[in-house]
């Protein structure tokens, strides 16, 4: 035997006693706290550490960084500011972007939409162009104080998925994949949709990566569905090829990696034996899931015209109810377009018309079922957007540069607590004066609604124990808990 396979059978005997250590150890907890159900493959998940308020999680990640002042942050002291250079005391020599680093000036632009107080809470939002979603503010938890430490897109989004600014660790989805487990053997437990905005006119590059299991098992990732077309590829069986067939070669195959996997002990084979079985599953389960024929009148007059179209942001939200209530634990949901550097006259409403009403009708109709209190929805972006002007300013368009020192994210339902307005910034929205939430503490409030301790739940990685938050201080903040 050579020693490269020796070096490989030993690094693959020293996997099958991590893996095992943590299904034992999962396995006692669970016994604990009440057992949770298996996963598809059979696999027993870690289990919470305590009674989690969330079942499922969605999460709708707005891509480009949707500008806080424009929609939830409201600044009416900037309308005296108009055209004046935001004064260096403010922005204290922060990094800024080469796109707007070269600015000889730096002129506030103030937001040109109408904002007024809503629900019993009194949060004061865009309700120009968000007038649906304002009916929510009540159900809505805000936080006003998010802040991050990346200022370019591809850091500051894979930290607000993943926690780390580069690749290659798991993302939020795959961690309470690996945590709680499936809820429904014919689904993935983890499932990812892009929706395609209206307006394309200044798209972000997001990919797989994204929603990665990292050094977690391979069987955690995120299942890409496609907004056109089979929503999966190769779901269906080639012509002339029956079910039986398709179910024997899986068997045939699966008997081969059984084989290997027993030989060799290599975590991606059984991954690979896992995915072909729930590629089966999934070619009965897809298409119901995927029919809307059997909505009623109501859901589209809620969801609106749109749900009807695939691809758009009204049908994604459409599809998430769908995946939740068929028990999906977690659905992460992509929308583009949120990039602005320029047009912002143009581009906010297209957004905004795209996400208001499909927003509101999912929080509604989640509401409706009794689901709502057991899901936990999040919206948000990977950064903000900046007070001053990037290129051209009047006061009907302008554009806004990166911002991660402050920007605003809201949760509903799944333990959240709804009308809390939590964080303040300064009068540019440039600086947090109050309260202010870094993304590890965001995430390590979202995995305690999960029911886990970040400090608790961890993977061990290359002889460390990793989790979501990082090896930096993170905290759970009481404030934001219902």
């Amino acid at each position: 035997m050579s020693n490269n396979t020796q070096n490989h059978l030993l690094q693959q005997r020293r996997n099958f006693f991590t893996r095992s250590g943590h299904l034992l150890g999962g396995a006692a907890l669970a016994s604990l706290v009440g057992n949770p159900q298996a996963d598809a493959s059979g696999s027993q998940p870690i289990g919470p550490n305590f009674a989690p308020k969330a079942k499922r999680v969605i999460y709708l990640h707005m891509v480009g960084g949707p500008a806080q002042m424009d929609l939830f942050d409201y600044k009416p002291v900037m309308h005296k500011w108009y055209d004046k250079d935001l004064p260096e005391t403010v922005r204290m020599g922060q990094r800024l972007t080469t796109m707007t680093s070269g600015q000889k000036r730096f002129p506030i632009a103030p937001s040109k939409y109408e904002f007024k107080q809503v629900g019993q809470c009194g949060k004061w939002m865009n309700s120009e162009l968000l007038p649906n979603l304002a009916k929510k503010a009540d159900d809505i938890c805000w936080m006003q104080s998010l802040n991050t430490e990346a200022i370019n897109h591809e850091p500051a989004i894979t930290a607000m998925q993943t926690g780390a600014q580069f690749t290659g660790w798991p993302c939020l989805g795959s961690w309470a994949s690996y945590g709680l487990g499936s809820m429904n053997e014919n689904l993935p437990t983890f499932v990812v949709l892009v929706a395609i905005p209206n307006n394309r006119e200044q798209e972000q590059s997001i990919s797989a990566r994204l929603w990665s299991s990292g050094f977690l098992p391979g069987e955690h990732s995120g299942v890409s569905f496609r907004s056109s077309g089979d929503p999966i590829l190769y779901i269906n069986n080639p012509p002339g090829v029956p079910s039986s067939i398709r179910k024997r070669t899986i068997d045939s195959l699966n008997a081969l990696n059984e084989i290997n996997y027993a030989a060799v002990g290599d975590p991606d084979t059984h991954t690979r034996m896992q995915q072909y079985e729930m590629a089966f599953r999934m070619q009965s389960s897809v298409p119901e899931l995927t029919d809307l024929s059997q909505e009623s009148d109501h859901i589209f007059e809620l969801y609106g015209e749109r749900a009807k179209k695939p691809g758009t942001f009204a049908n994604t939200a459409l599809m998430v109810r769908r995946l939740a209530e068929r028990g999906v634990r977690c659905i992460q949901v992509y929308h583009n377009n949120w990039d602005h550097h320029s047009n912002v006259g143009k581009r906010m409403p297209d957004q905004c018309e795209d996400i208001d009403r499909p927003c509101y009708a999912l929080l509604e109709d989640l509401q409706q079922r009794g689901m709502l209190d057991e899901t936990l929805v999040i919206w948000g972006g990977e950064f903000g957007r900046t007070i001053y002007s990037q290129g051209g300013l009047s006061k009907q368009n302008y554009g806004r540069d990166h911002h991660p020192r402050c920007f605003t994210m809201w949760m509903a339902g799944g333990g959240s607590r709804g009308g809390a307005i939590y964080g303040e910034t300064d009068d540019f929205s440039y600086n947090i004066v109050r309260d202010p939430i870094n993304i590890r503490d965001f995430h390590a409030t979202v995995l305690h609604l999960l029911g886990f301790s970040h400090e608790k739940f961890k993977h061990r990685f290359q002889g460390v124990d990793l989790g979501l938050t990082g090896v930096l201080p993170a905290r759970v903040i009481p404030e934001l808990l219902a």
